[in-house]
């Protein structure tokens, strides 16, 4: 039974991947020298191996006239925004404007930021859409996506909504996958004509999850860390031994680096924590750390309030900032070298692991500390135990899979997460695989493949609740 049922989702899966591999591009890119060269002015550094080679299988892939559908899976800090940003140049190169689209406001901006800085000597013009972009503003982006002026948008979801019209939409790029739905992807593809699309995420996918979640995807995958990154120290701490913490925090602050307090918000209780978040920023700016430049940032603040506080950080004008999640992905301050967690025990396993990857992105030594309250629970110790072992993003997925089960591992706003009557991802994780070799046999069996697509166009939908196969 269990086989049956992985058996007939992956026919879905490989379905819907067939689909879009007979979809045709109105045109390929096209590789030149000129091209080669451009992409190499805008790099100012040395790539790894892993970037190397990623940035081959993603060039390969745009160059074939049916559309790249292919998921990068980089760990914390392994560069995945430069290899984007790589394959954007070749599709602008080749006439074609490309759509950068991240999960939230701050992350967007920030990759705005650093997108405008690496392209300053670009001939390509670029524009930031997102839910607060002044109407004038955006009214002026939309015309000249349409017109073609412009050629790379980085935004939210905002990116999605009509009336936003691309003249020649080439290359979607998805950053933190798992945040969006497939429809918002599918959205997205609509207003190109089978653009080439990149997903990244840094969330490391157990193989089990890969095969299930996006079957339907081509997998890169980065683990291999730019030169210059120090490994980050990690420690746990409970409660009662806040004070030394405090006082290793001020040396560093002394030794001119930047900290991290981190202080969790749990849905259900969001104003309880937010009120807790502000009087702990009051409390260290007024009594801990009084000669020192405290600010918090929190997820209710305006927009303009956020950029505000995150470009004061990453100037250097904050020595310490309190904060609930949302530097968790893509903030870069190199000079920022300690990452405090109040409530470690709050927290998932890969969300730590997220949150320790935005130190240690400068020259200097860095730490993660993880302060809990006792008592633990068996579950807790364990979380806390993993992050002290390891640095690796992916030893840490298989963890939190093992401990949290698929369906947590997302987050409740996966919408790509099949439902399963009797099969178990990752109980019954060899099956699943097996269930795909023998679909991609059955599918390739003539007599067949007409009545498996049958059976699948009538009950894939239904039976996982996910979006339909076409």
């Amino acid at each position: 039974m269990i086989f049956e049922e992985f058996f007939l989702f992956q026919l879905g899966l490989i379905l819907r991947k067939r689909k879009a591999e007979a979809e045709q591009k109105p045109r390929a890119v096209r590789i030149t020298d000129e091209i080669r060269e451009a992409v190499r002015r805008v790099l100012p550094f040395r790539l790894t191996g892993d970037q190397k080679k990623v940035i081959a299988e993603i060039v390969a892939d745009l160059q074939r006239m049916s559309p790249m559908n292919r998921l990068l899976q980089g760990d914390v800090g392994s560069g995945k925004t430069i290899v984007a940003l790589m394959a954007a140049i070749v599709a602008m190169e080749n006439g074609f404007q490309v759509a950068f689209m991240a999960p939230t406001e701050i992350l967007a901006e920030q990759h705005y930021i650093t997108i405008r800085q690496l392209l300053e000597s670009s001939r390509f013009r670029m524009a930031l859409l997102t839910g607060s972009t002044p109407a004038r503003q955006r009214r002026e982006a939309q015309a000249e996506l349409s017109s073609g002026s412009l050629h790379l948008v980085v935004g939210t979801h905002a990116l999605v909504q009509d009336p936003i019209a691309f003249r020649e939409l080439g290359l979607v790029i998805i950053d933190e996958q798992h945040r969006f739905g497939v429809m918002q992807r599918a959205l997205l593809r609509s207003k190109g004509l089978h653009p080439d699309v990149l997903v990244m995420t840094a969330t490391p996918i157990p193989r089990t999850l890969a095969l299930t979640t996006y079957g339907d995807l081509d997998v890169s995958v980065m683990r291999e860390m730019p030169p210059g990154r120090h490994p980050i120290k990690t420690i746990a701490k409970p409660e009662s031994r806040r004070d030394e913490i405090y006082d290793f925090v001020r040396q560093q602050i002394d030794a001119g680096r930047q900290i991290y307090v981190i202080y969790p918000l749990v849905e259900e209780s969001e104003k309880v924590d937010l009120k807790a978040a502000t009087e702990m920023a009051d409390h260290l700016a007024q009594d801990v750390f009084q000669a020192y430049r405290v600010a918090l940032l929190h997820g209710r603040m305006k927009s303009d309030e956020k950029e505000r506080v995150m470009a004061a950080f990453a100037r250097g004008e904050v020595n310490l900032l309190v904060s609930t999640t949302v530097v968790e992905v893509g903030v870069d301050v190199p000079n920022a070298s300690v990452m405090l967690v109040e409530h470690a025990e709050r927290f998932g396993l890969s969300q730590l692991h997220q949150l320790r990857g935005r130190v240690g992105r400068g020259p200097h030594s860095s730490y993660c500390i993880l302060l809990y309250q006792s008592p633990l629970t068996d579950q807790g110790r364990d979380r806390l135990k993993a992050l002290t072992e390891t640095t690796d993003g992916f030893v840490i997925a298989e963890r939190d899979l093992e401990q949290r089960g698929p369906g947590d591992f997302f987050g409740t706003r996966q919408s790509g997460m099949p439902t399963l009557r009797v099969g178990d991802l990752l109980r019954d994780h060899r099956l699943m695989e097996e269930a795909r070799r023998e679909a991609i046999a059955a599918l390739d069996d003539v007599k067949e493949s007409e009545t498996l697509t049958a059976l699948v166009r009538s009950s894939w939908e239904q039976r996982f609740g996910l979006v339909g196969v076409g």
